[in-house]
Parts: C-alpha cells; structure tokens; sequence
C-alpha cells in the first residue's frame, strides 16, 4: 500500500435519476426523501457510503488490507475479532485498544476511510475519526415524489389463492421521482489520513469507486441512477489554501436558458466552473 496522502481535497459529485428511487425514506413510506420546506430532493450520506463500500467490495473481493467492516448483514463484533487475535498477548488495556484500532484501519477499507465507532464492550477497537466525509446530496432543483400502482399476477400463499376465487393478482405500490439531478459535497483531510493510513491508493479507489458506483448498483426501485460529473479541488498541503465552501461555489449548476419544461436529463443543466484560488487546483475526473 501506498504512504498516506499529504494533501487536502474537497470535491463536488453531480448524479441524477430517472423514474426511479434514490434514497427511500423508511417513515415515509419509503417515499423519496424530500426538503419539506423546499421540495428539494435529499440523498443521505450513509446511503452514498453504502454504494461506496460495495463497489469497494466487489473490486477487491475481499483482498487483504482492503476488506469492508459494515457489510451488510456484518455481525461487527465479530468484524473486530481478528483484531483482538492479533492482539491477544498485550496486557495492558489501554495499548491493547490502540493497537486493535490501527490493526483495524489497515485491514479495512471503510474504516480508515470513513471512520467508525468500535468502542463497545466485547472486542473494543476504540473510535476511528475518518478523514473522508460526505454531506447530504440535494437536488438542484425541487422534486416531485410520485406513486405508480403496480400489479402482481401471482399470489405468495394457497391461502391468499384461495381468498381471491382464484384470480391471483394482488396490487402494489412503487414511489418514484421522474427526473433529479444531486449534488453532493465531499472532504478529504490530510491530517486525519495520517492517523489512519488512508493512502493515495485509497484516494484513487475511492474517485472509482464515486464515478461508477451506480453501475453494480442498479435495481427495479432505484431506476436510472448514474454519475455525472466529479470535480476535485486539490491543496498544496495538507491543511489547505481556501475555505471549502468558497471552492465549491465555484461549480455553478443551473438550467440551460433554451431548456424547457421540467427537467428530465443531464442535458437540460449547464455546469460553469470559476477560476481556482493560488495553491488550489481543480481536477476534473468525470
């Protein structure tokens, strides 16, 4: 593996979806999840990492030092038991939890990416601080959450037949936005890889992993999700020359001025990007 990363970067991932589900709210009947005050789509930052991991999953297939402690169905106490294997000898509690969290990040993936809290009582591995965050994803312009009625030609049970007289449709549900375009902020810190080993290697999967996630992603409730664009701001060093939220107003999306009617692709936004302040340089990956 290579050294850990020496520069802070922030970036800008620009993914839409068509009639189809982003991110489910499950108190909402699993409605697509909605600024209640603006109509503006939202996406959380789990569910993003969520798509992260797996990607990261199948790439690696579980190789060594890249393997993914949530998985889903993971039962992470005993995710953290090798580390407490390797571990074994040491008496003294304290040094014993540092050394489980270090043996923790070097062998996964997610955790000296994103960080993650193992300081239960069986098999503490402390706390890890990931230096890679993700805001919430919001729409560039409002959404309108829809319900499709939909139509099973078969029942599940010879009971439910035979309740029916024998016609076996039963009708359903499906929740959907026709057309969303997201926009979602990320940051890097430099210093937080340093403690957890999160390599330029890592950074490098990760820029994968954010463009083509969607691809081994795709399922009959999430529609047409894909990446569109990915922009990265990139430091000369690793605490940074411009306040993130200066960087990201310099990517600017907004509807072509000959775009009409609701939006409904990629097509109908223009995306200008403004110039980057000394010691800051902006990589386009997408």
């Amino acid at each position: 593996m290579s050294e850990a990363i020496t520069n802070r970067y922030e970036f800008v991932l620009l993914f839409d979806v068509k009639n189809g589900n982003p991110n489910g709210d499950p108190d909402g009947g699993n409605l697509p999840r909605i600024d209640p005050e603006t109509g503006h789509g939202i996406t959380t930052d789990v569910c993003l990492k969520r798509k992260v991991r797996n990607y990261v999953d199948l790439v690696k297939n579980g190789d060594a030092l890249y393997d993914i402690y949530v998985k889903e169905k993971a039962v992470l106490t005993e995710q953290r038991k090798p580390a407490y294997e390797f571990v074994a000898d040491e008496k003294d509690k304290a040094v014993k939890i540092s050394k489980a969290r270090i043996w923790m990040c070097k062998n996964f993936f997610d955790v000296r990416t994103f960080g993650a809290v193992m300081s239960t009582k069986e098999n503490n591995c402390g706390q890890v601080r990931g230096p890679v965050q993700l805001a919430f994803a919001q729409s560039i312009d409002p959404v309108v959450p829809l319900e499709a009625s939909i139509t099973r030609m078969a029942v599940e049970t010879r009971k439910e037949a035979d309740a029916q007289s024998g016609d076996n449709r039963t009708m359903g549900r499906k929740t959907y936005i026709p057309y969303g375009l997201y926009r979602v902020h990320g940051f890097i810190s430099a210093p937080l890889a340093q403690q957890t080993g999160f390599s330029e290697d890592d950074l490098a999967l990760l820029w994968d992993a954010l463009i083509n996630m969607f691809d081994h992603d795709h399922s009959a409730a999430r529609g047409e999700m894909a990446s569109q664009k990915l922009f990265v701001f990139k430091h000369d060093n690793k605490l940074g020359n411009a306040p993130a939220h200066k960087l990201f107003d310099l990517i600017q999306v907004k509807r072509k001025e000959d775009s009409e009617g609701p939006a409904r692709s990629f097509a109908d936004y223009e995306v200008t990007v403004g110039d980057t302040p000394e010691g800051v340089e902006l990589l386009e990956k997408l």
